[in-house]
């Protein structure tokens, strides 16, 4: 057979379309016995690269401003002043004299509500209610029929923008003064008594001491130790699946201040961990030592969004089923029976080996390797493989057209369906993201989508690489 397969190829070029069908023929004929093609592709499978890629990570600690607020709220007492005055209250022209009578003037200013603290974007503000009651009444003959009381309400309000120095210290920068939800002023007497001149003094005073208290608070954190905590956890390997083991190892490298942000009760002050993020499959990887938390690099907006590799495998026997699945109409009729199908892959190729004899031949021996090669065509969206450029790897022209139907149908039919494999994957990934970690930290990520990497065709299967990204967070306090 070997001589006439020669003999065919030497021809070739002199054949016309038309003795394609004679050429079909004389191989079908010689599909009686076994041979296999000199010109298989050898088996040359791809090197896979480490599934790694630059990432960042946000390590934010967290702590509940209603705290805070309870720590100033003892320290400020509920009386802020004392109202006792003598003013003019009386100013007449009784015929030919300018008559002047004084009214005493007393009361309080009370605080009467606690200190409330809430937060909005880089800001945290601080409110406290206050209450004030006045009396007056004339203080001599003229005026001890004069007498009158009144009452008011305001909300004193402050504010402070929270920032991290280099020396990790933090710093809450409040502003110089206050405000009033709306002027207090009271009248007594047809005057105008603004309670601002008697509260205004003390409340200057307190908020000096509610500056100290705050800045107590804050210091109490210790940021730098809960960061360099926070970077010593970023090193511990994370298994993301079981079925099949898969590990991600972190391996931070710079940290910069992410900016402290408040929200509703929460203040949270933030760092973004760059480095690489690397997935190995198979056994828990070597245990990579956590370097000393670097000096802080430059501040950056806001902490960068995770990115990390997640490969899926493909085996060749499952790739070797479809085959047969989609070749199970196609072969007989055209009075073919495809034996044995092998795949392997061969210098970035898929090959696709058919062991194909007559469909009436019994002798369980009988038949003849063809090679089919071609690529993989990832179709991420719908999350499947197929077979595309696929040919007849053979300078046998009678072989390739007798194989033809077989190439057209696996190039039409034959696709894989990795989304099952993939939505495990993920949603693994997921849920062991999200996590407690020792020291009262822990772990919060989610993975929102995913983009095709790289394919490889290594020895053991297909590997589909995809580029997962979504936030990953360490975090400690609420």
């Amino acid at each position: 057979m070997n001589t006439l397969s020669a003999s065919f190829g030497g021809r070739r070029a002199a054949l016309r379309p038309s003795a394609r069908t004679a050429l079909a023929a004389l191989g079908l004929m010689a599909l009686c016995s076994t041979a296999y093609a000199a010109d298989k592709p050898p088996l040359a499978p791809d090197t896979v690269a480490p599934f790694s890629t630059d990432s960042r990570i946000s390590a934010s600690v967290e702590f509940g401003l209603s705290t805070l607020a309870a720590d100033i709220d003892r320290d400020i007492p509920r009386r802020l002043a004392t109202i006792d005055e003598r003013v003019s209250c009386v100013h007449r022209r009784v015929l030919f004299w300018r008559v002047n009578a004084n009214c005493d003037i007393y009361g309080f200013v009370d605080r009467s509500g606690p200190v409330s603290l809430y937060g909005r974007g880089d800001r945290v503000y601080g409110s406290v209610p206050i209450y004030g009651a006045l009396e007056g009444q004339g203080a001599n003959r003229f005026t001890a029929r004069i007498h009158g009381e009144t009452e008011a309400s305001a909300t004193v309000e402050a504010e402070a923008r929270p920032a991290l120095s280099r020396d990790w210290s933090l710093e809450l920068n409040f502003g110089d003064g206050f405000h009033w939800s709306e002027p207090p002023v009271m009248h007594v007497m047809g005057r105008e008594i603004p309670l601002s001149k008697y509260a205004e003094p003390r409340i200057r005073e307190e908020l000096g001491r509610v500056r100290g208290r705050a800045l107590a608070a804050a210091r109490h954190l210790d940021l730098h130790d809960k960061a360099v905590t926070a970077w010593r956890h970023a090193f511990e390997p994370v298994q993301l699946s079981d079925d099949p083991q898969v590990w991600l190892q972190l391996t931070p490298q710079s940290a910069s201040f992410a900016g402290v942000r408040a929200e509703g009760r929460v203040l949270r002050g933030s760092l973004d961990l760059s480095g690489s993020a690397e997935t190995v499959v198979g056994q828990q990887p070597p245990a990579v030592t956590a370097t000393t938390l670097p000096a802080l690099g430059r501040e950056v907006s806001e902490p960068g969004s995770f990115d990390v590799i997640l490969p899926v495998r493909i085996g060749y026997d499952v790739i070797n089923d479809k085959i047969g699945q989609a070749l199970a109409a196609v072969a007989p009729a055209a009075g073919l029976s495809v034996r044995d199908v092998e795949v392997y892959p061969s210098s970035g190729k898929l090959v696709v080996g058919l062991r194909v004899a007559k469909a009436s031949d019994t002798d369980a021996n009988a038949g003849r390797w063809a090679y089919l090669t071609g690529s993989l065509q990832v179709d991420a969206d719908g999350h499947a493989v197929r077979l595309s450029d696929l040919s007849a790897a053979t300078d046998d022209e009678g072989l390739a057209a007798l194989v033809a139907p077989i190439v057209s149908q696996l190039r039409d039919q034959m696709s894989v369906d990795y989304g099952v494999a993939y939505e495990n994957l993920l949603n693994a990934a997921n849920v062991r993201l999200n996590r407690t970690l020792k020291d009262g930290y822990r772990m919060e990520g989610h993975l929102a989508s995913a983009k095709l990497e790289k394919l490889y065709l290594p020895a053991d299967g297909v590997v589909i690489a995809f580029r997962a990204s979504g936030d990953l967070k360490i975090l400690y306090g609420m």
